[in-house]
């Protein structure tokens, strides 16, 4: 295998002006079969879910759910509410449409048709910093940089927390485009000056927000035969965009009030009206680790903070990661750790120490938690295959991909024909272009394979 990986590394003209990590052990033993810079801090882009769910699954555990409540500091008269209502957010990150239309059938159920004061929406749970220190101000309007709250919406069960999905569908050549918005919402406003075209690229198309705002403007040209474009963007303001959902709910049950839509904080001697629990974490990391879920990431991380610390920030929450990273016996005196999703820039991990928390993780009770959670190489299911869905089908790999720009990484399990199970770790920085990096991850893995005939 030595021989095979050192070739490919020295004389691979991908590699050029890259660096690249690797560690393989073996996954009974956990002896080192094969390293190369194994000791090089690297940016592991989002192979730092890897640790964020492996803490997770032991500071919280994997029945762990998070609620959401209406609560007032009101009284129920007849048919009105004299008093305020709260939407009290605790970090559940499965909340969609439906949801807070359950929650306004819940209150219409209990024979409230007015409310006095105002409908204020809690979202205290976590700190109001909403946007990790490190993330490129550019990746702001996209769902991957979402803000981070504990109140907030998703469009959809891919759980992409705060953001809203645009789809844009062609008509007739010379003719805008026409586009929707799930879920659909008045919180934001596009301005469509796309145009249908006889050919276009997918990158021709595009869907932008201004930062600071919920404008989004879909420019450039998409084709007439093309299907339709998604794209999910953040918006600005989570906490408002959830109370948007949840009053236009309450409007729909015929519920008036006669204050402000705002965000606030609810008393301590409030009276709970309702609760909704959300699914529990072992469902929740399928999105989170099969898609990549950069929102997930951060408010586990912010969760953890507050579980131990009693503070729902990145402050509390990365240094029970590090805790509990150094119980599972990695050298975190070698890493940097700035964020749970891997996003930062500045996140810093040795292949060596990520090889030996996928060995490690395995003597946990929730390890089959945390490896259904992973992506299977070729699986067409996307909630089984993940970004691993057009991968390596001929191989029998579970494992987590990243990428940020000029990163790709993939680290963890993988079947070789003579029976033996290896955990491997691939850290590739430096790169001109990160889909090449996905190319070079394929390869490498196909010479391991081969070596183990």
């Amino acid at each position: 295998m030595k021989e095979a990986l050192n070739s490919y590394i020295e004389t691979d003209a991908k590699l050029e002006g890259a660096i690249i990590g690797i560690s393989i052990r073996s996954a009974v033993s956990g002896d080192v079969l094969y390293e190369y810079n194994h000791d090089i801090r690297l940016r592991p882009a989002s192979n730092m879910k890897l640790l964020t769910a492996a803490a997770a699954l032991n500071v919280l555990g994997e029945d762990y759910t998070f609620s959401t409540q209406l609560q007032t500091d009101g009284v129920l008269r007849k048919d009105m509410l004299e008093g305020n209502l709260f939407l009290v957010g605790k970090g559940d990150p499965t909340l969609l449409k439906e949801d807070f239309k359950a929650f306004a059938e819940e209150i219409k159920k209990k024979g409230i048709h007015k409310i006095t004061g105002d409908i204020i929406g809690d979202d205290m749970w976590y700190d109001h910093v909403r946007l990790s220190r490190d993330l490129v101000w550019s990746d702001e309007q996209y769902y991957y940089g979402a803000e981070v709250s504990a109140l907030t919406a998703s469009p959809n069960k891919d759980y992409d927390t705060g953001s809203v999905l645009i789809e844009v569908i062609p008509t007739v050549i010379g003719e805008p485009p026409i586009f929707t918005i799930s879920p659909n919402t008045d919180y934001v406003t596009v301005q469509n000056k796309a145009i249908t075209v006889k050919e276009a690229l997918d990158d021709d198309l595009i869907v932008e927000r201004e930062h600071g705002s919920n404008r989004i403007t879909i420019s450039g040209e998409i084709a007439h035969t093309s299907e339709a474009v998604k794209r999910w963007m953040s918006v600005w303001g989570a906490s408002e965009y959830a109370m948007r959902l949840f009053s236009n709910a309450l409007t729909k049950q015929g519920i008036s009030w006669d204050g402000e839509v705002k965000i606030g904080e609810s008393p301590r001697n409030a009276t709970v009206l309702s609760s909704k629990d959300s699914v529990p974490l072992s469902e929740i990391l399928i999105p989170f680790m099969k898609l990549s879920n950069n929102g997930i990431a951060e408010m586990l991380i912010k969760e953890m903070g507050r579980r131990i610390h009693k503070e729902g920030s990145w402050e509390k929450g990365i240094p029970v990661l590090e805790k509990e990273m150094k119980q599972l016996g990695i050298a975190v005196k070698h890493l940097l750790i700035k964020d749970g999703s891997g996003i930062s820039h500045s996140n810093l991990i040795p292949a060596n120490e990520i090889s030996q928390l996928l060995y490690e993780v395995q003597k946990k009770e929730w390890f089959p938690v945390f490896l259904h959670a992973l992506p299977v190489a070729g699986h067409a299911d996307r909630m089984i295959g993940g970004t691993l869905q057009e991968r390596m089908k001929l191989f029998s790999v579970q494992a987590k991909t990243g990428t940020i720009e000029g990163v790709s990484t993939l680290s963890g399990y993988l079947d070789i024909p003579n029976g033996e199970r290896l955990i491997f770790s691939i850290l590739v920085n430096n790169l001109l272009g990160e889909e090449v990096g996905k190319v070079i991850e394929d390869e490498i893995v196909e010479r391991i394979v081969a070596e183990g005939k």
